[in-house]
Order: structure tokens, then C-alpha cells, then sequence
């Protein structure tokens, strides 16, 4: 597609999310691939949570910018979040209470969005979270 790959971000049971550029409009995303379609219905649960959330409008929610296939695996172009996920940011020690109370509300305020839209994120965890 109009994507060019450029770093490995992570892998997860599911797929693999991927650094790119946006060559047409010449911004960084982040590059969603499912890594083999052999969980039944597993590319229209993807394109069915990629339209919902494409309908979300929180600014605690990645916005996502295209949904697609190449070689026959589907992806999803999304926004690329800067910063570090909530596990690498406790790994590097205990945050203060303030910080844990902002994530808390920040958290809840992105799942009530999503939960409003009928959507329900199925994996949840630090690592998750960014």
C-alpha cells in the first residue's frame, strides 16, 4: 500500500505492530498486522473494532487512519503514540499517587468512550496502555 515499514514496535499473540510512513501524506503511524487469519471471523472482528473505534472521538483512544490487506493479512494504519507503555513506565520505578490517579481517569475515560460504542478491548494490560 502507500505504507513503508520501518521499525518492529511489538508482537503480540494476535499480530504485529509495526513503525511507518504514511508516504502520501508524510507522517509517522503505526502499522497494525494480524499475523495469521486462522482464528474464525478474525478479519471482520478486526474491520468491525477498527470502525467503531474510527467512531470514537477520545483523545485517550489511538485514532485509526485506514483499514486494509496485503499478501491477504489485514492491518490497520493508526495513529503512532509517542512515549512508553504504562509497563515500561512502571518498570523504571514506583510512580507518585498523582501519577497513578491521572492514569486511573485517563484509562476509565478511554474504555467509557469505547464502551459507549459497544466495543470492548479484549486484552487489557500495562503493555497495552500508553
Amino acid at each position: 500500500d502507500h505504507y513503508r515499514v520501518v521499525d518492529l514496535l511489538g508482537q503480540g499473540g494476535m499480530g504485529s505492530v509495526f513503525k511507518g510512513i504514511d508516504t502520501v501524506l508524510q507522517r509517522s503511524v503505526a502499522i497494525k498486522v494480524l499475523k495469521e487469519v486462522t482464528v474464525p471471523f478474525a478479519k471482520e472482528r478486526m474491520l468491525r473494532e477498527a470502525q467503531v473505534t474510527a467512531g470514537l472521538s477520545s483523545e485517550h483512544v489511538a485514532a485509526i487512519y485506514q483499514v486494509g490487506e496485503i499478501n491477504g493479512l489485514p492491518y490497520l494504519a493508526m495513529e503512532l503514540l509517542e512515549g512508553e507503555s504504562l509497563e515500561a513506565r512502571i518498570a523504571r520505578g514506583k510512580p507518585s499517587l498523582d501519577e497513578m490517579i491521572r492514569w486511573s481517569r485517563e484509562i476509565a475515560e478511554g474504555l467509557a468512550a469505547a464502551h459507549a460504542k459497544g466495543l470492548v478491548h479484549r486484552d487489557i494490560k500495562p503493555a497495552n496502555i500508553w
